[in-house]
């Protein structure tokens, strides 16, 4: 299964789809044929996170066509259309705009990066398009950028944040650090996590902190300047390779000896993995740790992904999992691909996940999925995660009021 380059048309068999239909095309299409959704992620920048999602959407594809695809429906198959997002904004409009007017989509879903997502939302805003936004974390999608068209299924920046603060704010650390990723993401994460502690945590106060751009961080200089602050804490936002050099960096320096680190997404597998035997012990942080959840349906998914793609579950493969079986549940309840019955039945709509329960919530369009918290650990020469609990995404969502401010405004 090969994604081509973003100015090529490229059809994939295999995902769920959900609909809209502005084109004569697409209304003709929903009486028949293949429901079809067009899914438009980082696969080139982002392959570590987003080729396991893609598998995981496969997998899950065959099995609920396998199972008689959409009944409401009349048993029409899941289709997706996979596509490349180029990584930047530009790109991303034009493969969501080639993905409605030449491939005729049922709607769309997907992208990484923050600013990515919130392109693409813009695009299916002005041309009043479903985008089911899986992976992207900014705080702005569902708040002062969301529109009634787009809809968010990972836990937002905030949401994780907070998860943290509630882990770390009883341990009596008042002076901390940060570094982030100079992007829309770090920067939200850094201001959220200065909100959370401030109103957490009596005498609470940033003494340095670091924005290397993302995929340039100097860790060199990143870390010497950390360390400079004598913080007693340090909250960590970095991922990927930039997480990578920053650790073994920090591990030479001694950086993170008898200080608390908090650190968004470090106990993912998609940045675990890399980290090998250098995985710093005893950071609190998000995570998937994939191997301890003891549940029937996550155990089933877990031996069909490792029997189909020969390797363990990512995040990515979770997500991807979970994001299918949503769709599927809003094609049912729905009962139709036009955009306005799926908005209908996505807004409200609680689906049973591998990860339990998950609602999308009508006010900002934000789901419930949460996120595992504990503490990063060495099992032989691997990373993995300690006293670890699953954090439900309702208790941490923003604040009612507070999203309907954001969303007049």
């Amino acid at each position: 299964m090969t994604i081509r380059p973003v100015s090529r048309r490229a059809v994939v068999g295999g995902l769920a789809a959900a609909p809209f239909g502005l084109s004569a095309s697409r209304v003709a299409a929903q009486g028949a044929g293949p429901i079809r959704v067009g899914e438009l992620n980082s696969y080139g920048r982002m392959a570590a996170f987003a080729v396991p999602y893609r598998n995981a959407m496969q997998l899950a594809e065959a099995a609920i066509n396998k199972a008689g695809g959409i009944k409401a429906l009349g048993g029409r198959p899941l289709e997706i259309v996979f596509r490349d997002d180029g990584s930047t904004p530009g790109d991303a409009a034009r493969v969501a705009e080639e993905l409605v007017t030449r491939e005729n989509v049922a709607f769309l879903c997907g992208t990484f990066l923050s600013n990515v997502g919130l392109a693409v939302a813009d695009f299916a805003n002005q041309r009043k398009v479903l985008f089911l936004a899986t992976e992207p974390l900014t705080d702005a999608l569902t708040m002062g950028s969301g529109n009634r068209y787009t809809f968010r299924v990972r836990p937002n920046t905030y949401m994780q944040t907070r998860m943290l603060v509630d882990a770390v704010k009883d341990r009596g650390v008042r002076r901390w650090a940060i570094v982030a990723p100079n992007y829309e993401y770090g920067q939200s994460a850094a201001a959220n996590f200065k909100r959370l502690m401030a109103a957490a945590v009596p005498g609470f106060e940033v003494v340095g902190e670091q924005f290397p751009a993302l995929g340039k961080v100097d860790a060199g200089a990143t870390v010497g300047a950390l360390a400079q602050t004598r913080a007693d804490g340090l909250f960590n936002v970095l991922f990927g390779a930039d997480l990578t050099a920053f650790v073994r960096e920090g591990n030479t320096r001694g950086l993170f000896e008898k200080r608390t680190v908090a650190s968004l997404l470090t106990g993912e597998p998609e940045y675990m993995i890399p980290l090998g035997d250098e995985t710093p012990e005893g950071w609190v942080t998000t995570g998937y740790p994939w191997e301890t959840i003891d549940t029937p349906g996550h155990r089933e998914f877990v031996a069909a992904y490792r029997a189909r793609f020969n390797d363990t579950p990512r995040l990515g493969s979770l997500l991807g999992y979970v994001v299918v079986h949503m769709i599927r549940d809003m094609l049912e309840r729905a009962q139709s691909t036009e955009t306005e019955r799926l908005i209908g039945a996505l807004e409200g709509l609680t689906s049973e996940t591998i990860a339990g329960p998950v609602t999308m919530r009508a006010l900002d369009h934000q789901s419930t999925l949460g996120a595992w918290v504990g503490e990063t650990a060495l099992n032989g020469r691997q990373g993995t995660m300690t006293k670890v609990r699953y954090a439900d995404g309702a208790h941490y969502m923003f604040p009612e009021a507070e999203v309907r401010a954001a969303r007049k405004a």
